[in-house]
């Protein structure tokens, strides 16, 4: 799968990039235009929001990096995708969502899980 659109950035990778991780920090080499063509499932802004626990300013931070970025709804076609993707693959649930949004739109798939990355590759 190409990344012609663009790139769907696991959250994994958001946080490690608030957080300023190397590994993350790493992409912006591999990938120069990561930051403007980005993309996050609404998942992923759950998970990133509704982590526990998180302060005013942590918040804020993740929110301006969210609004950065576009933000994929979950659709039918999406939905379609995880049903297929959890028959076949032992995968929870936000993965099988996060891999399906990039698969449906046809976004490189940027995680630091390589289970993932290894799934999303293999499907068409």
């Amino acid at each position: 799968m190409s990344g012609t659109n663009g790139y769907l950035l696991d959250t994994n990778v958001v946080i490690g990039l608030l957080k300023g991780s190397t590994e993350s920090l790493a992409l912006l080499n591999t990938f120069p235009d990561l930051l403007e063509q980005c993309t996050i499932s609404q998942i992923s802004r759950m998970e990133l929001l509704g982590y526990p626990g998180i302060g005013e300013e942590e918040k804020r931070q993740i929110e301006a990096f969210i609004n950065g970025c576009q933000v994929a709804m979950l659709d039918e076609s999406i939905e379609t995708i995880v049903i297929s993707l959890r028959r076949k693959e032992k995968i929870k649930l936000p993965d099988a969502i996060i891999i399906a949004t990039a698969l449906s739109l046809e976004l490189e798939l940027i995680s630091h899980d390589m289970n993932m990355q290894t799934i999303y590759t293999r499907y068409p």
